[in-house]
């Protein structure tokens, strides 16, 4: 039989998200490619340090640890072939099980999560988890300057998600933008039976309900929603998550209050958030990446492209409109 990854949770992720390399990025993204070439050639059988997205790896592995392949982490990475053996050598010495990676030396490696049939992209490249997400793929910009996850919870995969953006669509938060706080609360109000569209995110949080439920090694999922939304648009976020029969372990429903200490509290080993300021707030205290979906980030991409300069256009896309179908489990 060929071998398929279809029936695992697969995370893709860069090797600036999974390992501290940013002193040899800093070489690269200097202009000097040759320097940083010759420095991770110097240092191959040095492990790097763990990086932001470390310990979620580390602790999805663990669903493997009864020898069922459940979890397949595949590195996906702009790194040339040469520098990526650091990577995997870094990897055994962690004692990763990571067998599969792709280098694109420089190039966007996003399209390579369509064979992949990836769950989640995680990247400390801004621009490919764009790419990513308007393929249809959950996909987050790791924050490489976040604080590292807590230590204290060695037995449990713990993540926190926002809603509106991520979890959820964005139907409701452009209301807000188009029409304030006043609107958006009678529409909520009015729509409460309603249940939100899927955001980029929901296919993710699917995924880690069948791990949950299909492993018996002793690892456990807890799952948080960490929103701005209070009372009365909570009703919607609940009834929404109701009727796609998920269930998540904690909410938070903060009525626009600084998420940073609640997630303090929490203690993720990751949060994924579509607004920067959020995500900025969290990264003092806990892993977290940004989200670029949503009205909110249309805007901003709008407002950034008007500051730069015209590029020309690419001579080839060949971006897919959407993921590949669900996967069979």
């Amino acid at each position: 039989m060929p071998v398929t990854l279809d029936d695992k949770l697969v995370v893709a992720i860069s090797s600036r998200a999974l390992f501290n390399l940013e002193e040899e990025n800093r070489l690269f993204e200097g202009g000097d490619p040759d320097a940083y070439m010759r420095l991770q050639l110097e240092r191959l059988d040095v492990p790097a340090a763990p990086g932001i997205a470390y310990s979620l790896v580390r602790k999805l592995l663990r669903f493997n640890d009864d020898g069922v392949q459940r979890v397949e982490v595949v590195i996906l990475s702009r790194n040339d072939p040469a520098s990526g053996m650091r990577i995997f050598n870094s990897g055994a010495a962690a004692e990763l099980r990571i067998q599969r990676g792709v280098f694109t030396q420089g190039r966007p490696p996003f399209r390579y999560l369509h064979p992949l049939n990836a769950d989640i992209f995680l990247s400390a490249n801004a621009e490919d988890v764009r790419e990513a997400l308007l393929a249809g793929f959950p996909a987050a910009h790791v924050n490489v300057e976040a604080a590292q996850a807590s230590s204290l919870h060695p037995d449990e995969v713990r993540i926190a998600f926002d809603g509106d953006a991520v979890l959820f669509s964005d139907e409701a938060e452009q209301v807000f933008q188009a029409q304030g706080l006043e609107a958006f609360q009678a529409n909520e109000v009015d729509k409460a039976a309603i249940p939100l569209g899927a955001g980029p995110f929901k296919p993710f949080l699917v995924a880690l309900h069948r791990l949950q439920q299909a492993a018996s090694t002793g690892m456990r999922i807890r799952t948080a929603l960490v929103t701005a939304r209070g009372a009365p648009a909570h009703r919607r976020a609940i009834q929404t998550l109701m009727s796609w029969n998920i269930r998540v372990d904690e909410a938070m429903f903060l009525g626009g209050l600084d998420k940073g200490g609640f997630l303090r509290e929490f203690e993720p080993d990751f949060f994924f958030d579509d607004q920067t300021g959020h995500v900025s707030s969290a990264a003092r205290h806990v892993p977290a990446g940004h989200v670029a979906s949503g009205v909110r980030n249309v805007a901003a991409a709008a407002a950034s492209s008007r500051r730069r300069p015209a590029q020309p256009p690419a001579s080839r896309r060949t971006v897919a409109s959407s993921r590949p179908p669900a996967k069979k489990r």
